[in-house]
């Protein structure tokens, strides 16, 4: 049994959250970023160059763990490059901004998108637009100190899935640098994370205290 680091109401594991879901009971939802299945690689310079994704080859460690989930509700991201979930029940578009996506410089777009994946039901709230606009960081422009993790989400993109996510728990068994965790503390929800990489959970174990030392504050 993997012991978990407690961090107010966030409950982390390092490991590999297929042999760590089955010791998890029921949570109110999932909200995570795995591995797309597209063998991502940059072509950008700066610390992340030439890093590459673990289990990002194909879509069988992301369709393996999501069997494996007992939740009313899951946001999944993923690629239009890859199949979407077989339970997807809508697609929401994250339009990350102009300052974003090279592609194939011989098309007249930029590919600035990514896919959300619905799964469940129960969500809640305004009923908007399935686009979501909020710039992602560029890897032109912000400083490598301030990227944490190659496929890293802005705070606010997490915090607007949240909104229209209920339930008190959320799970992200992709954990990555733990930006889900931010938000869902930020918001006051009670978080579980699982990450398998040290380098990256150690991130977000600090980002996630950082998180949390910020809310007592305003609190006390």
């Amino acid at each position: 049994m993997v012991e978990p680091v407690i961090i107010g109401n966030a409950t982390l594991y390092l490991g590999d959250c297929r042999d760590i879901l089955p010791t998890l009971g029921k949570v109110d939802a999932v909200v995570t970023d795995p591995p797309y299945g597209v063998a991502y690689s940059t072509g950008m310079g700066g610390k992340f160059k030439g890093v590459t994704i673990l289990g990002d080859a194909d879509v069988a460690l992301r369709d393996d763990v999501l069997a494996m989930l007992d939740c009313e509700r899951a946001l999944v991201f993923g690629s239009w490059k890859a199949p979407k979930p077989k339970a997807t029940k809508q697609t929401v578009i994250w339009e990350k901004g102009d300052h974003v996506g090279m592609g194939d410089l011989s098309i007249p777009w930029r590919p600035n998108t990514e896919e959300i994946y619905v799964m469940g039901s129960g969500f809640e709230g305004h009923r908007g637009s399935s686009v979501i606009r909020i710039n992602a960081p560029s890897p032109n422009f912000t400083p490598d100190k301030q990227r944490f993790h190659p496929t890293e989400k802005p705070i606010a993109l997490m915090s607007a899935l949240l909104v229209k996510t209920p339930g008190m728990t959320i799970l992200d068994p992709f954990m990555g640098s733990g930006t889900t965790g931010v938000a869902a503390v930020q918001m006051g929800r009670k978080f579980i994370g699982i990450e398998r990489e040290p380098k990256y959970f150690d991130i977000a174990c600090k980002r996630i205290e950082d998180a949390q030392k910020q809310g007592d504050l305003f609190i006390s």
